[in-house]
């Protein structure tokens, strides 16, 4: 039985999602000297408010040693603040300073701007087909029960 792995749907989704990843990360990478999971955790807090480490990782699909590190160097870069729960002093909760919201607000037109980047590249046609290729497969195979996503 013959495979091709570059033919295999999930390898070339995978693929083209690591291309336009890679291309957004090299972008805030210059900028802010930002690594993905740092702008994952950024991303979540700004988007949600104050966060556990926990809810940041299952809200980015990220493992617990990587929100760590990403936690830890936004707090060196003062835009995120720790405060420990008065209830239980094992949680922390996570939110961003006002430093952080700052470049929250900057990394969102950076990303709106990349955005409209990609739609530019692919044509509105091509723009749409992948829009509803990726709705079908988001309402045909939904997440696996247990299962957050990429452990990255």
């Amino acid at each position: 039985m013959d495979f091709t792995l570059e033919t295999f749907l999930p390898y070339r989704l995978n693929q083209a999602a690591e291309r336009v990843s890679q291309r957004f990360a090299a972008q805030y990478r210059a900028r802010y000297r930002m690594t993905r999971p740092e702008w994952r955790a950024l991303a979540a807090l700004g988007a949600y408010g104050r966060m556990t480490a926990t809810e940041i990782g299952a809200n980015s699909s990220m493992h617990k040693t990587k929100v760590s590190r990403a936690v830890r160097a936004l707090e060196e870069k003062r835009w995120l603040r720790r405060s420990v729960d008065a209830q239980d002093r094992r949680v922390e909760h996570l939110e961003l300073t006002a430093a952080g919201k700052r470049i929250y607000g900057e990394m969102i037109a950076l990303a709106h701007a990349y955005e409209e980047e990609l739609a530019r590249l692919l044509g509105t046609p091509d723009l749409r087909q992948l829009e509803a290729g990726l709705a079908a497969v988001e309402a045909k195979l939904p997440p696996v029960p247990g299962r957050r996503g990429p452990q990255d």
